[in-house]
């Protein structure tokens, strides 16, 4: 069992930045999938960013590509979303979330952070 916790999230400005964090507790947590979900008023909740760390290889969405930088501790307790450039359009809960490798859902939910973007 993982648990996750969220931090960091909350007000900014068009343009701004924020970090979040993501803090795994539980089970050893290294070899895990890590990812950043969100989920606007209305709507579905939508994939950001994924870091798998065994491998090395990340992903964006492409609303967040160039702007969005997801990152882990060394060991691989904590998880980042480092977000720049902010817009309105990235008001929205973000969700930390993890994984197995050989899963393919994300079933590791942490209870999620509000971020809002003034313009």
């Amino acid at each position: 069992q993982v648990h996750l916790v969220e931090s960091g999230g909350g007000l900014a400005q068009a343009g701004g930045s924020l970090r979040l964090s993501c803090a795994a507790s539980g089970r050893a947590s290294s070899d895990l999938i890590m990812a950043w979900f969100r989920q606007a008023p209305g709507t579905e909740r939508d994939l950001v960013a994924t870091i798998n760390w065994s491998l090395g290889s990340r992903y964006y969405a492409d609303s967040v590509k160039g702007r969005f930088t997801i990152s882990r501790d060394n060991a691989g307790n904590t998880e980042y979303l480092q977000m720049n450039s902010l817009n309105a359009e990235d008001t929205a809960v973000y969700y930390c979330a993890a994984r197995e490798p050989w899963r393919s859902a994300y079933i590791y939910w942490g209870q999620g952070t509000q971020v809002t973007v003034s313009s």
